[in-house]
């Protein structure tokens, strides 16, 4: 049964794993808004308390297991990291999780191996029973966290996915946060546009006015 939830009744719980530059970002945008969040990463709680100390009352920090059992789960974790960073965790459930990794990581910038499946796709495949959605890993960090209404419009955020349900879920708190949403359809098709490196799209940073 597809779960629903009312981001604006507070009655929809948001966790984040990886604290990198994306997942300390989209902290930053909730806690700018209002919106509570369990941030995690690899090396435990404490070492977040100067993140979750700026970010007060808002943003609270957990471990990787506290924060995979929210309603909505935004995960963003250097690419290679990826399967160290899910395993083990309990089936998804039919929760929400956003995709907002790019297969790609530092030092090197070496795209990863896909075997040409998209990058979703291969994440999807470490999230059993997760709805996913794709979303907010075209933007570079700074504006995801600056206010998108700060060049006269909407700053445009991309998502995709396979599930409309879970799609208006992730849409309406992008709305929150203030972007101006655009659903690419489903990840065969939008996903590929916002897959960095190879989609057309992460090089664009685009305002909606009106």
């Amino acid at each position: 049964m597809t779960r629903r939830y009312s981001l604006h009744r507070n009655q929809m719980t948001i966790g984040i794993i990886g604290a990198g530059k994306i997942g300390s970002a989209f902290a930053r945008a909730l806690a700018r808004n209002g919106i509570a969040a369990t941030i995690s990463n690899s090396r435990g709680p404490d070492t977040l308390q100067e993140l979750t100390e700026e970010l007060s009352p808002h943003i609270t920090a957990g471990t990787i297991e506290q924060a995979a059992k929210a309603d909505l789960v935004l995960v963003a974790v250097p690419w290679s990291k990826l399967p160290k960073a899910l395993a083990g965790l309990p089936d998804w459930a039919d929760r929400v999780v956003i995709d907002a990794n790019n297969p790609i990581e530092g030092p090197l910038f070496k795209p990863a191996e896909l075997n040409g499946r998209l990058s979703t796709e291969v994440f999807a495949s470490l999230v059993p029973g997760a709805r996913v959605v794709k979303a907010f890993n075209h933007l570079l960090a700074h504006l995801v966290s600056a206010d998108p209404r700060a060049e006269g419009g909407s700053r445009v955020l991309f998502y995709s996915g396979d599930d409309a349900q879970s799609k208006a879920e992730v849409g309406a708190l992008i709305s929150r946060l203030g972007f101006a949403g655009i659903d690419l359809g489903p990840i065969s098709i939008g996903g590929k546009l916002a897959q960095f490196p190879g989609g057309p799209l992460p090089v664009l940073n685009l305002v909606k006015f009106g």
